[in-house]
């Protein structure tokens, strides 16, 4: 049996308008509001990753937080 994934509840706050184009696309689309909201961000995060400055953003901020980190464990 494949182990469940471990899922954190995130409140989201949007103007009315975005709300009710989300609800109204989620029900076009047949899916919950969550679902097109969870896929979005898939999305999103998806992009950032094939982004290359992005990317080298994201490698600045790993060394810096493992000079943070190694300067901690002293």
């Amino acid at each position: 049996m494949p182990e469940r994934e471990e899922k954190k509840a995130m409140t989201l706050r949007l103007p009315g308008d975005t709300a009710r184009d989300l609800e109204l696309t989620a029900q076009v689309d047949g899916v919950t509001i969550s679902d097109a909201v969870r896929e979005a961000v898939e999305t999103h995060i998806r992009s950032r990753r094939e982004d290359g400055e992005f990317r080298e953003r994201l490698r600045r901020s790993v060394e810096e937080n493992n000079e943070l980190l190694k300067r901690l464990a002293r």
